[in-house]
């Protein structure tokens, strides 16, 4: 159920999840509901489960128990962190959309490769491009898809700032697009920034989460309270 001061138009509902790898858990989510009909993010160390948690979202990951349940019909794009580009130029990087959905016109290609600001460089070899325009690749590609849940991860990482206000500005058109965004990140500000809701993950739990401001401004666990200390102290 969710709860009484938690209403969502959309929503993911996970029951008695876990995630096993090797006899080590990766994910325990005894429950949690988690909302699409905003931009969610997604934060926690290094090794706490969050790109599994969005692999989980997207089916590429099984549980090994319990239950998923969507409030919608989900048509899932997933943008893993470090997404390899073949050597071919950045055109054919993105028709290779057409792969998985071979309707895609070469109109909507050329419109995807404009929609992310790539026109000039669409004949370009995309190996030789900048982390920032490989990643905008990889969200065109996705974007061809048309998913109505875009899961994201780490999408800006070592990208410089102008790419990262890029690649940022891209995640609010698509959610004007009314395209769903769950995303996760280490960078504090940038979840204040791009955000509505967050989740916080340690040790494969969901141990918070909320509205971003009241969780910024004052987590109830002592785990993200230290997890927010740390980040600050590191910034």
């Amino acid at each position: 159920m969710v709860n009484a001061n938690e209403q969502f138009t959309r929503f993911i509902e996970l029951k008695d999840i876990t995630v096993k790898s090797n006899d080590r858990t990766i994910l325990n989510i005894p429950h949690a509901i988690i909302p699409t009909d905003r931009i969610t993010a997604c934060i926690g160390p290094n090794g706490a489960g969050k790109t599994t948690f969005l692999k989980l979202l997207d089916g590429l990951v099984k549980p090994d128990t319990g239950s998923i349940h969507y409030s919608f019909l989900p048509k899932t794009a997933l943008v893993l962190h470090h997404t390899p580009m073949i050597k071919a130029s950045t055109r054919t990087n993105i028709s290779m959309a057409t792969d998985a959905d071979p309707s895609i016109t070469s109109s909507q290609i050329d419109q995807a490769i404009h929609q992310v600001g790539l026109s000039a460089l669409a004949s370009s070899p995309a190996h030789k491009l900048s982390a920032g325009e490989r990643q905008k690749i990889c969200l065109a590609r996705a974007f061809l898809l048309k998913p109505n849940l875009m899961l994201l991860d780490e999408p800006t990482a070592n990208l410089d700032p102008q790419a990262t206000e890029q690649v940022e500005q891209l995640v609010r058109d698509f959610k004007n697009s009314n395209v769903d965004v769950v995303f996760s990140s280490h960078l504090l500000a940038q979840v204040q920034r791009l955000a509505q809701y967050v989740l916080f993950i340690d040790q494969g739990e969901v141990k918070e989460k909320g509205p971003v401001g009241p969780f910024f401004s004052n987590p109830q666990t002592s785990a993200a309270k230290r997890y927010l200390a740390q980040e600050l102290l590191i910034d």
